[in-house]
């Protein structure tokens, strides 16, 4: 056991952890100021976790099998981007987000035809509340049968995964509108289309944002789960069972440090983008 790494963790540890109480009690000036806070306080957070996972699986001597140190998975990141891009494109890019499209946008244009048909309200969702429960490693493997080995059954899962969401979240933001709102609509003598379009679909637009950064998750999710099924010799789904199997936990790592920060970012982009388009709304405007 290499004690200078274990000690030299530790200490980091409670000088970050000083340095993030001192941090988290001032108060700031500005809103420059407040945002500066927000984002020093959770980087120093992750800067510590970084550090003590360097120094105890160095200073304790743990196998790299069992979990390397970030140093490890660093230098495999610098050396595999060839790869790791590939890999990259052919999960986020392709199956990804023409799933997560196609099954949000499925599921909003359903959830509007429902909204029409009280049949389809009483008879499509309830089973939607079913399929949603389906574990992902059933779906996937009759995708992968029904539309082959490439992008495009992982695409098809994303879809089956990111469309129930959408359409319960969006049925159940529609019905968020008040009565009284939408007696005045009719007083207004407006039509279905016109209190649809300036009433109700500004009411729901933080519950369809709420299934957007749901699915952007999901989505994501899925692609790597239904890749262990069948996939070409591409993805990230597909590099992790195979270095598992080569005992590459460092590449694994990689792949799981890709797939986090394009599910972080993702996820990022969407909320960014429901407080450019709900700013009226009480929760942003409160933020």
């Amino acid at each position: 056991m290499n004690t200078t790494l274990v000690l030299g963790a530790a200490l980091f540890w409670l000088v970050a952890w000083a340095a993030n109480e001192w941090l988290v009690r001032l108060r700031p000036s500005g809103p420059l100021t407040a945002r500066a806070q927000s984002i020093a306080v959770p980087l120093l957070f992750g800067v510590t976790l970084l550090v003590i996972w360097e120094g105890f699986t160095r200073g304790f001597a743990v196998p790299s099998v069992l979990l390397p140190p970030p140093s490890a998975i660093w230098a495999r990141l610098v050396s595999s981007v060839p790869t790791l891009w590939a890999d990259f494109r052919q999960t986020f890019l392709k199956a990804v987000l023409a799933g997560y499209f196609l099954g949000c946008g499925l599921g909003f244009v359903v959830a509007i035809l429902i909204d029409r048909s009280p049949f389809l309200q009483r008879g499509l969702l309830p089973l939607g509340n079913f399929v949603s429960a389906l574990p992902i490693i059933g779906i996937a493997p009759i995708m992968v049968m029904w539309f082959g080995f490439d992008w495009q059954s992982k695409a098809a899962v994303v879809v089956v995964m990111t469309f129930f969401p959408m359409l319960v979240n969006t049925s159940a933001g529609l019905a968020a509108a008040g009565h009284m709102e939408r007696d005045l609509m009719r007083t207004y003598a407006s039509g279905y289309w016109q209190t649809l379009l300036k009433l109700r679909l500004p009411a729901a637009a933080p519950f369809i944002f709420n299934a957007l950064k749901i699915n952007s998750t999901l989505a994501l999710i899925g692609a790597i789960v239904a890749e262990f099924f069948g996939t070409p010799i591409v993805g990230m789904g597909f590099r992790i069972s195979t270095e598992v199997g080569r005992m590459n936990i460092d590449m694994v790592w990689a792949e799981i440090a890709v797939a986090a920060l394009a599910g972080s970012l993702f996820y990022g982009v969407v909320a960014l983008t429901e407080r450019a388009v709900t700013f009226w709304h009480p929760s942003v405007r409160g933020g």
